[in-house]
Formats: structure tokens, sequence, C-alpha cells
């Protein structure tokens, strides 16, 4: 470390980027004199692991709090840059016309490995089209050093048709600016200001009519900080908060509260949600239809009356919730999947990488659940066909009557949807016993599968008509039809066409 520099400019708490890689962030922790160096130093814990080389302690002395082992470092006041305002960096990336130097960058690879330069068909009236920032309907501004949003009373109309900000990854931390940036573009309505350092600080904001989307991913907002937003945001309709740690939802509204109300979808992704009565607090949203849960730690899911434990009974819960995205848990049990059934009308879930699909860990396989949840439409991202949906379901009910042999107080306790099942699809008549879990001879697995081979440079191939066991996997049956058709050189794809 060497050299001398003022630091006048900068102050504890700042918001910083390194000068020459604005996506190096981090927050000015310490002001002063380094042990053994000359001068005034800034101390930085970055926002990256790795982007430092200690935790605020140098050659055993200790000078601030890091985040971890290596977010910190010690830099030159002209090695950080204090930001820009939000009209720079719309200048900066809208109306900057590009170099020779970074329009000679613009080339293909020949067949010779030479660059061949290439042109950008009406680059020119894209360039043109975009520069005019009064016809700019979205603009998107990650990562430039926005530390300042300039509010001022002609931004409105330097930017009258602005319906869509991102400000990701910059260096806004005011609340109260926000909130007077948003009221300065009335047609603003979709806001991103993920990877900004928030200030926990929420101040009383204005009404924010307008905005329907606020995305918070990786911003440290707590749902404490949520519930001062939620007063100011009466037409929300979507709202990101992915990564930001959090473990319990406080609500501080009254029942009464009509805040939220129009709220349509709420990503709690990679957050630490621990128990599944932290997110029945969210059940009284009249219009939420999308939840998003993934990679959280909920081992359970239950249905509350009361404050009573019950999948089964009380008053209706999540009235609108239409999908819930809960992989990545460590849900585990069969009860949880039963508890999902008392949601009206949800019918797309997501329960991939849990313990509970994942047989290697006692898991169960696709055709329970599609059997055990009513009204599932899509499972982890796949469509549940009526014709899956009805075989899952009769295959499910003769797998308990193998399995239990017609001890009906324990089938009725484990398998509530069993007798349901077997009424509706008309088993009451079926013995009960392993032979109707699996083909009674080798005739009845076979299934008749047509293979047509297709594509432009195969030629004429007439179909092939065959019996094949049921159980067939797709790496046989791709090996099948390389030696039917005569493909070992071509890279195959199947496709399913149904009758």
């Amino acid at each position: 470390m060497s050299g001398e520099s003022s630091t006048e400019s900068f102050e504890i708490g700042q918001r910083v980027h390194s000068l020459n890689d604005p996506r190096r962030v981090g927050t000015v922790k310490y002001l002063g004199g380094v042990e053994g160096y000359s001068g005034t130093w800034i101390g930085v814990d970055w926002d990256q692991d790795g982007d430092g080389k200690h935790d605020g302690t140098f050659n055993g002395v200790f000078y601030f709090d890091g985040r971890s082992q290596t977010s910190a470092s010690f830099v030159r006041s002209e090695k950080l840059s204090r930001g820009i305002t939000l009209l720079q960096a719309l200048e900066l990336r809208y109306q900057t016309t590009s170099t020779k130097d970074e329009q000679d960058e613009m080339y293909v690879l020949s067949a010779k490995n030479k660059r061949v330069s290439i042109q950008l068909l009406g680059g020119d009236k894209i360039q043109d089209k975009l520069s005019r920032l009064d016809e700019l309907t979205s603009a998107s501004l990650p990562f430039l050093g926005v530390s300042s949003l300039g509010v001022s009373s002609d931004l409105a109309s330097v930017l009258p048709n602005l319906k869509l900000l991102d400000l990701t990854g910059n260096l806004i931390s005011d609340w109260e600016e926000v909130g007077a940036l948003c009221e300065q573009l009335p047609s603003l309505t979709t806001l991103n200001l993920s990877y900004n350092s928030l200030s926990s600080e929420v101040t009383s904001l204005p009404q924010l009519k307008n905005i329907r989307v606020l995305v918070l991913n990786n911003t440290g907002v707590s749902w404490t900080q949520v519930e001062k937003l939620r007063p100011s945001l009466p037409a929300l309709e979507e709202l990101h908060l992915m990564g930001n740690m959090i473990s319990s939802i406080t609500s501080t509204s009254s029942s009464e509260d009509e805040s939220f109300n129009s709220l349509r979808l709420l990503n709690l992704e990679d957050n630490c949600i621990l128990e599944w009565s932290e997110v029945l607090k969210l059940s009284q949203l009249p219009c939420l239809e999308h939840l998003y849960l993934n990679k959280n730690k909920l081992s359970r899911i239950f249905h509350s009356v009361n404050g009573n434990e019950s999948p089964n009974k009380g008053s209706e819960q999540f009235p609108s919730l239409r999908c819930l995205l809960l992989g990545a848990n460590n849900i585990g049990d069969l009860a949880s999947i039963d508890a999902l059934n008392v949601f009206p009308k949800l019918v797309d879930i997501r329960l991939s990488d849990n313990p509970i699909t994942d047989l290697a860990r006692d898991g169960v396989p696709r055709y329970v659940l599609v059997a055990r949840l009513t009204k599932v439409q899509m499972l982890n991202g796949s469509e549940v066909r009526a014709r899956e949906k009805k075989e899952s379901e009769i295959r499910y009910v003769r797998m308990v009557m193998s399995k239990f042999n017609n001890k009906l107080e324990e089938i009725e306790r484990l398998h509530p949807r069993f007798n349901e099942l077997k009424k509706l699809h008309g088993l009451d008549d079926e013995v009960a016993s392993a032979e109707n879990t699996r083909p009674k001879n080798i005739a009845s697995g076979l299934i008749s599968i047509t293979l047509k081979c297709v594509g432009p440079s195969m030629g004429e191939k007439p179909p092939l008509t065959d019996k094949l066991p049921s159980s067939i996997t797709v790496k046989k049956l791709k090996s099948l039809c390389e030696n039917l058709f005569k493909l070992r050189s071509i890279k195959l794809r199947l496709f399913l066409h149904e009758e």
C-alpha cells in the first residue's frame, strides 16, 4: 500500500464501488490511518466475499468488523467512486455513441478463425430512438454506480413515459429518495432495486399508487421493513424479496388494513423461513395467486385453525392461491402433502429437491403425489394430464390395497383419499392382493407403440408398430430406435404423440 489522498468526500456508511469495476460494490466502514503505512485510508467492506483480503483486522490490529474473512480491504480514495446521478447514468447508457474501438470489437470468427467485422443493421435508428429519453418506456441501468437519484421537479418532463426502471446493483440506500423518485415519474409501474443495500430506516413514504411491481432481491430488507412500506403501496401486485435472510413474517397491520389487497405474487425464495406457521400469516391476503418459497428451510406443512393444527378443517385460507413453489426445502412427510388439499384453488405445486420426492431418502414416486393432491394440474413444472391423473390414482389405490390388505383403520389414517379414489374409479370389488399392483402375465404388461422416424436427412422410413414392456426406459427405447432405423451416427430425440 502506498500513496496519499484526501478522504473528505467519504463518510462512514457510504456506499461506494471500485473506480475500475462498478460491479465491485461495498460500504465504507473506516476512515483513518493504517499502522505501518502513511496517509489516510478508507476501509471498505465489500458485498462479495473474496473481493477483500481480510476481515477488518490487519496485521493484528482491529479496525472494523468485516462480513467475512475475505470481504474487507483498505483503499485510497482515488481508487473509489462515490457514484453518479440517475440522469448521468441515463446519458451514459442511452446517449453515448459507440467509439471506434468499440465498433471494431463487433466481429465474428470465420471458418479460418479470422475476424470478420459486422455492422448492426439499423443501429443508427435504434440509437437515435433510445437517445430520446422522453420516449423511453423502460430503462435498464444495472451496475452503473448510481448513488443519487437526483430527484428534481423536471425529472417528470425528462422521463414522462417511463414505466419500468431497473436499478440493479447500484449504490442506492435512501428510501426517502426512492419515494420521491416514484412521485416524480407518474408512469412508473415497475421498479427493480435488487442488490442495493437499502437503509433499515424506512421513513414515512408518500402514497405510491402507480407502483405495481417492486423487486427487492438481495437488498437486506426484513419483513419489518416490508410492513413499513406496506401502507405506501396500495396497488402493488408483485413483490420480490429473494435472498434477504427473512425468517419470520412479523405483521404489524390490522385485519382491517387493505394494503397488499391487490398483491398477486409474493416471491420469498432463497430465505430462511423454518416454520409453516410463519407462512400462514400471509394466508388472508385475498388476491394472492403465486407464492414462491423455494430454497427455504420448511420441513412441515399444516393447516392451522385457531392455533390448532389440522389439515382438514377450519376457515378458508389462501383463498386465491393457484401456484405454490416449495422446491429445495426439507419436506419429508405425506401429511404435509395432504395438507395442501385444503387450499381451494391450488393447482400448480413444486416439491422437487425435497426428501419426499427423493427415492434415495425414502421419498415417494410421482404417481403417489399426483394421486394424493386433489386438484393438481402442474407438478414440478410438468403438466398433469387427465390420463396421468387417472392412471396414478388407480395405481395408488392398488398399491395401498396390496400393502395394507384391508386394514381399514390404518388406511383411513394414512391415506385420506383412498376410499374416495376407490369409489371414483370403481375399484370397490377388487381383491386386495399383490397381483393387482403388477401385470398378471407378461402379455398384460405390454403396450402397443408405433415408432416413426422423422427428419429431413433420413429419407422416407415406414413406421414400425411393436408391443413393448410398459416399464421400458427412455434409454432402452432410444437404443431400440437406433437399431431398428440404423441411426447410430445421429443424436436421437424422442417425442411422444398420444392418441
